[in-house]
């Protein structure tokens, strides 16, 4: 098993894991085999943040899981495939799929598609957004990002990019506009950076 990066789905959390106070739904989540996500923090050897994912925005819920009892990991580049529905989330992903891979670039769908995709829970509304993960080991222009986001604000519904740097993650939005510093969500909490590809360097 590679070491779990955030965004991706992990299935084999216990309900014994949750704390005693955890709520209903996060138990039958668990209880019923479905995943977990990991979150972007730092934690203790052996261990990993994750996510629970309930019925809407209300029912989230941050925990923490052994790596010992991962039995499945699955990254969003293993949810690239087209899924047919009416919402307006899933057409764009299909629009958008052409350019992303044509960036020679690895990417894939997080949030409600990603983990629809996943699990066939149907999650996606008429109002979700499409959350999606480039990986960007190199630096990114940002005039390519711009390129990028103009093709993105084409779709039938919001796009949401995160590029993920080696030091963390930045949003294609920020990193498209023309401020100096943007915010780099890193594993120690987030901060303002100028380069997010040299921000590894300096943290070094």
């Amino acid at each position: 098993m590679n070491a779990p990066r955030p965004h991706d789905l992990l299935w084999g959390m216990p309900v014994s894991s949750l704390p005693v106070d955890a709520p209903q739904w996060a138990q039958d989540v668990l209880a019923s085999g479905r995943p977990v996500v990991v979150r972007r923090a730092s934690c203790e050897d052996g261990w990993v943040a994750v996510g629970l994912r309930g019925q809407g925005r209300a029912q989230r819920l941050g925990a923490l899981m052994r790596l010992a009892d991962v039995q499945r990991q699955q990254g969003p580049e293993a949810l690239r495939v087209h899924v047919q529905g009416p919402w307006p989330a899933l057409k764009a992903l299909a629009l958008v799929t052409p350019v992303l891979q044509a960036s020679g670039l690895a990417w894939g769908p997080t949030g409600g598609v990603g983990y629809q995709i996943a699990t066939g829970i149907e999650v996606v509304h008429a109002d979700s957004d499409l959350d999606l993960l480039l990986r960007t080991p190199h630096p990114l222009a940002r005039a390519h990002a711009r390129g990028l986001l103009d093709i993105f604000d084409c779709a039938p519904c919001r796009i949401d990019v995160q590029l993920e740097t080696p030091a963390g993650a930045i949003a294609l939005r920020e990193w498209a506009g023309f401020a100096r510093r943007v915010l780099l969500k890193s594993p120690h909490g987030p901060r303002l950076v100028s380069d997010p590809w040299a921000a590894m360097e300096r943290a070094a």
